[in-house]
């Protein structure tokens, strides 16, 4: 069963949720954050080249202007590797870990797994892992939803 949900961010930007039900065990949750913005990406460049053009006019040294084209470049794919974050994902399965799963703009993605065993608790960390940062009503979401698989858990584990 799937579902989604729209939230937004800190910052007033949206957010959807999506949630995956596997089984009672078995959970997905993929946050996505909206794209890179063409407006903004053209303005910051036009911006960094602008005053470059003004700094060669005062200067009249082209190196200017061919530092400000490489600084720019650089600094948007850096800026795509490493920074924006297009979707977060949580997988939880009861009987083997917690899966955190970051897919960047550029392609890459950051995957962390947790054995289950060593799981005591979840906490959600938004503000230094989480790098869409949700408002507390969606964190509230996903946090509802590991704990009642973390209880699932304890309850099979349990049993005889």
């Amino acid at each position: 069963m799937k579902e989604e949900q729209s939230f937004s961010d800190i910052c007033g930007g949206r957010l959807a949720l999506q949630r995956r039900y596997y089984s009672p065990s078995c959970r997905e949750f993929c946050l996505s954050c909206p794209r890179l913005s063409l407006r903004s990406l053209t303005a910051v460049t036009c911006t960094v080249w602008l005053a470059a053009y003004g700094l060669f006019i005062l200067c009249e040294n082209s190196m200017i202007l061919s530092a400000a084209i490489f600084i720019t470049l650089l600094g948007l794919l850096g800026y795509l590797h490493f920074v924006k974050i297009d979707q977060e994902t949580l997988l939880i399965i009861d009987s083997l870990g917690i899966q955190m799963t970051s897919s960047y703009a550029s392609g890459k993605e950051s995957t962390t797994f947790i054995e289950m065993s060593k799981v005591k608790d979840i906490v959600i960390n938004e503000a230094i892992y989480m790098s869409s940062k949700p408002r507390l009503d969606c964190l509230i979401e996903v946090y509802r939803s590991c704990q009642e698989i973390l209880a699932h858990q304890k309850a099979t584990s349990a049993s005889p």
